[in-house]
């Protein structure tokens, strides 16, 4: 196999790097990117996986312009439907406004390899930035965005190692601070309820802090329920129902989301139980759906916005700092009682 060149993570990789990588010459290597001329199939072969090797991404617009890069900034986000990140969006627009700069979404659905797809086409249209949802990438995206030669901010989650800027809350941390409120709240018997399990990167990991803080309390969950579909109201009817009828002795369910958090509190309200006295329910978030309930969920503000915003402020140069890529910002979610935790 030929030995790939390091190159340098701040410079976007070019035609040559390819045909140096596959031992072809860059003539060859643009036709088969670009799928013409006459190339045997073991020599397109070769530069296909040098290229993806290489995490290298076509230039769309070269020469069309002289800067090489377009006034968009790619936003790469896992759902739409989720309310989550349409506030995120809000505020990436918000802190753009009136610097030039155009954000363009993208859609994985929780999945990394519909991601490498959507980074594919965003990056070879050559934005002036990337902002993306996660610190969780396959080896192909991770290429493509370290040797993109453009800020790369990756938001939501500060729990592991980022490409290069990252902004987001410790979904540990917040897991952990969930435990603590409910456990001061005198709550033993606690199941979890989750959707796009494991896909969710971050919802897996407020589950690990929040499973650490009950150990160290000497307790473990009493039963979880997990779904790989999305988060809506209906299913987190179906999912309390089915595990209050498993164990009609718990006293507290932690969710996933609020959505389907909303769900279970319907649900409970529904059928009479005693919510906060009997049961207790939260779950995570902050959404204003929460405002119309008839009595308001226990979550966790997830400085979404704020995220959105700082990002954005980092892409645009807005952001005042003596840093130049590599800037590491965590927020801090702010727990919200609302009306179904007993008060401690």
């Amino acid at each position: 196999m030929t030995k790939l060149p390091t190159p340098d993570p701040r410079r976007p990789l070019t035609l040559r790097d390819v045909s140096e990588a596959s031992g072809v010459s860059e003539m060859t290597v643009s036709r088969v990117l670009r799928n013409r001329g006459d190339v045997s199939a073991a020599t397109r072969d070769r530069v296909l996986e040098a290229a993806k090797r290489l995490g290298y991404v076509p230039n769309k617009i070269a020469g069309a312009l002289a800067s090489q890069r377009v006034n968009l900034v790619a936003v790469i986000i896992p759902s739409l439907s989720n309310m989550v990140f349409p506030e995120v969006l809000a505020g990436i627009s918000e802190a753009l406004e009136d610097t030039g700069l155009q954000p363009v979404v993208g859609v994985t659905d929780y999945s990394l390899e519909r991601e490498e797809a959507v980074l594919y086409e965003m990056l070879s249209w050559r934005p002036s930035g990337v902002i993306v949802a996660g610190l969780e990438h396959s080896d192909i995206s991770r290429a493509m965005l370290s040797n993109a030669g453009i800020p790369i901010v990756e938001i939501m989650d500060v729990d592991g190692p980022a490409i290069d800027s990252n902004v987001g809350i410790s979904h540990r941390r917040a897991g952990r601070e969930m435990a603590a409120a409910i456990l001061a709240a005198g709550y033993r018997r606690i199941g979890f309820l989750g959707t796009k399990m494991p896909h969710d990167h971050r919802a897996r990991k407020r589950l690990e802090g929040f499973r650490a803080a009950l150990n160290e309390a000497g307790l473990d969950l009493a039963d979880t329920e997990f779904y790989s579909g999305g988060s809506a109201l209906l299913k987190g009817r179906e999912m309390t129902q089915a595990m209050l009828a498993r164990n009609p002795d718990l006293d507290f369910l932690y969710y996933s989301n609020d959505m389907i958090g909303a769900g279970g509190l319907l649900y409970c309200l529904e059928q009479g139980i005693d919510v906060p006295g009997k049961l207790g329910l939260a779950g995570f978030n902050g959404v204003e759906l929460l405002d119309g309930l008839p009595r308001r969920l226990a979550t966790m503000d997830a400085c979404r916005r704020e995220i959105g915003q700082i990002a954005a402020e980092i892409i645009s140069g807005k952001r005042q700092s003596d840093l130049v890529g590599g800037e590491r910002v965590e927020l801090t979610p702010k727990l919200q009682p609302g009306d179904t935790i007993r008060n401690a």
